[in-house]
């Protein structure tokens, strides 16, 4: 079997300056309108969940300030939670909890048209190219795997989850942690030396090779610089165009 996963598919402007800024503006009357169904329950437990987690581990937690025009017990609960997502995303934390509340934030937005997804234009083409050859495509992404279905489901191009064979997120571990891409491997039913991995960051590469997986750096513009080493350790793309896999052995 042939496996391609890779990651860099979505422009960081894009999430720069339309998925993460819809989160900020919206958040507090999101959990307003929604704070007693089941769903936002849910998310918000998750986020206490993970906030007692980082007290417990003497992680850094935002200071509540005294807000006057905050009233009621509901009110309070609701700042609060804001607080913490707020910082979470200022910390650019992975935190399923965070990732679970966004996503189904975002699904509101793209169900409504409010936004709508976007990948790389040498995305979709080649991947069409790497199915025809029976590889199969896998996507793992700090993004909820309900968000990466609703970015690609409500796309630019229309509806691209027929380009994919599954979908994980961080609840298989940590994109830095080697044994994540060990479980992976197993969910697929493959070898880690099977897999090919694209990734944009050096940490996740490093963590994939320690499992056994192939990778392939890909260089967006907006993209880290790379130093004269990692160059020097990775094969190197500017475009999946340039990947040539050789199919199904």
């Amino acid at each position: 079997m042939g496996s391609l996963r890779f990651l860099q598919v979505v422009p960081d402007d894009i999430r720069r300056d339309v998925l993460f800024p819809y989160i900020r503006e919206h958040l507090e009357d999101h959990l307003s309108a929604h704070w007693e169904e089941d769903e936002c329950k849910q998310d918000v437990h998750l986020l206490k969940k993970q906030m007692e987690e980082d007290m417990k581990q003497n992680r850094a937690c935002p200071v509540h300030t005294v807000d006057q025009t905050v009233h009621t017990d509901e009110e309070k609960a609701i700042r609060e939670v804001v607080e913490n997502v707020l910082w979470q995303m200022a910390a650019d934390r992975k935190s399923t909890a965070l990732k679970q509340l966004q996503g189904h934030m975002w699904r509101s937005a793209y169900s409504s048209g409010r936004i709508k997804g976007e990948v790389y234009q040498d995305v979709t083409p080649s991947i069409r190219r790497w199915r025809e050859l029976g590889l199969k495509v896998f996507v793992y992404s700090s993004g909820s795997v309900e968000a990466q279905k609703l970015l690609f489901a409500h796309s630019v191009e229309g509806d691209l989850l027929d380009l994919f064979d599954g979908h994980f997120d961080t609840s298989m571990g940590a994109k830095v942690d080697g044994k994540s891409y060990e479980r992976i491997a197993e969910r697929i039913g493959c070898q880690p030396e099977e897999i090919t991995f694209l990734t944009d960051v050096t940490r996740e590469a490093k963590a994939a090779e320690d499992a056994g997986v192939n990778v392939v750096i890909v260089v967006r513009p907006g993209n880290l610089e790379l130093t004269d080493e990692e160059q020097a350790s990775y094969s190197l793309i500017t475009s999946f165009s340039q990947l040539e896999p050789t199919g199904r052995g």
